[in-house]
């Protein structure tokens, strides 16, 4: 590369690092944790740009802690934990806050449960008091359960057994994870579902449920040591619990190469897995930023490798993409899919054929120093624009201390980046891009009648 060039992309790259290495710095500055005695870790973000603050209670429990035959546990308690408590009763809570102008919602992974509320500065104490009054007193009324299961139970039949694309991802998922928890639906599976009881809940919310097993991320138009004073007052009176001993999910290094085929849907799709770590379980951390970088790298934008060689380039794949995620509390995958482009009479074998030289141009030749600058500032441009938001700081504040990370490994993320090499590029994709790694699987239309016949 001429010299003049690399010094205008290393200035480019400087000038785009410049205003997350400031933002950075100011969250370091206005980020203050607390724990009380009983175990609950409070995290507490000032961000005054707006008169509102977001609460997010994050619990260490999720569908990779399920047993076989005893899934959806976690998904059922979440639904569940809006079905009354000690002061409200079925949906009060939610009556309450909505009439207070705030939103609220939740969620479930294979790694944690989520609550969340956004609401003005001056309501805060009001989704303190209610969060804390279900950590302790939640209601398990056995009609409310029975009725909610068997909104569980459509909510699967709508959103995995009707759908395909769902319904394949479930199935590759079991198979791409042969020795962790990573293999449970979150929903948990239907058979699982329809011998799910009170009793079953039950053990499960006095298991998990407790302050020692919690983090509380409050962001937003707060004073901390405000803040600190009244999350002692709703939760300080709450007593911890003896909890189970929380296992990392690892996986098998090499499983060897699963294939699937599944027939459901008009057009035929491809999805391939790679077993690989994740940040909290590689033996080299480098590996995981190489790997968020080669996913940039592969589908970070229009210009990147697989939509400009495979989608306008070939023509082979109508659509293209790659995806990794590093923050999980086990091994994780990294992810190739695409749709073949059948308008040119491409298939999935030829999709296939052309990820596979794509890795293998990685695991050949090194991106040039431009071509990783330009994909490292993308990522930096996507932490920028995190920034603007209250929600999206506490979910990356959240997610990190809830895979056992901590909030600090979102500031040092761009250190940690810019320290990753070409060669370290090449180097993960020779580890880690290999058929003993691999998981596929193809989604084909349904024969029509006449190829029945």
């Amino acid at each position: 590369m001429p010299a003049s060039r690399f010094r205008r992309t290393a200035l480019v790259v400087l000038l785009s690092l410049l205003p997350t290495l400031a933002l950075a710095t100011a969250s370091r500055q206005n980020t203050e944790e607390f724990t009380l005695d009983n175990g609950l870790k409070l995290v507490v973000r000032e961000d005054h740009r707006a008169p509102v603050a977001v609460v997010q209670l994050w619990y260490r429990v999720g569908s990779s802690l399920e047993a076989p035959s005893a899934t959806g546990l976690s998904h059922a308690l979440e639904h569940l934990m809006f079905k009354g408590s000690r002061k409200l009763g079925a949906g009060e809570a939610s009556h309450l806050l909505r009439d207070l102008g705030a939103e609220e919602n939740a969620f479930t992974t294979d790694d944690y449960t989520v609550y969340y509320q956004l609401l003005a500065r001056d309501r805060l104490p009001v989704a303190l008091e209610l969060e804390a009054d279900r950590m302790q007193h939640l209601r398990l009324a056995p009609d409310e359960v029975s009725r909610e299961l068997e909104v569980i139970k459509e909510e699967r039949r709508l959103r995995t057994d009707d759908r395909p694309e769902a319904l394949s991802f479930e199935r590759f998922k079991a198979a791409a994870y042969p020795a962790s928890g990573y293999r449970n639906p979150t929903i948990g599976w239907p058979q699982d579902l329809q011998r799910l009881g009170v009793d079953d809940l039950r053990r499960w919310y006095q298991t998990w449920y407790a302050p020692n097993n919690a983090t509380l991320v409050v962001v937003g138009d707060v004073e901390p040591q405000a803040i600190r004073a009244e999350v002692q007052r709703w939760f300080g009176g709450i007593p911890r619990s003896d909890l189970p001993a929380l296992r990392r999910p690892l996986e098998l290094p090499a499983p060897g190469e699963r294939r699937l085929a599944l027939q459901a849907r008009e057009l035929p799709s491809l999805l391939m897995g790679f077993n690989v770590p994740s940040l909290a379980t590689a033996a080299q951390p480098r590996d995981a930023y190489a790997l968020q970088l080669l996913a940039a790298l592969l589908s970070g934008g229009s210009g990147a490798r697989l939509p400009s060689r495979l989608e306008r380039g070939e023509e082979v794949a109508s659509s293209v993409r790659a995806a990794y995620g590093a923050y999980t509390r086990g091994d994780s995958l990294f992810l190739l899919s695409g749709t073949p482009n059948t308008q040119r009479g491409k298939t999935l074998d030829q999709l296939e054929a052309a990820f596979w030289t794509q890795l293998e141009l990685l695991k050949r030749e090194p991106p040039s120093a431009e071509e990783l600058a330009r994909v490292r500032a993308l990522l930096v441009a996507g932490l920028v624009y995190g920034r603007d938001s209250i929600t999206a700081q506490a979910s990356s504040i959240g997610q990190l201390e809830s895979v056992g990370l901590g909030w600090r490994q979102g500031d040092r993320l761009l250190d940690e980046l810019g320290q990753v090499t070409p060669d370290d590029l090449r180097r993960v994709a020779r580890t880690y891009f290999t058929r003993e790694r691999l998981t596929l699987g193809q989604l084909r239309p349904e024969p029509t009648a006449e190829a029945r016949r």
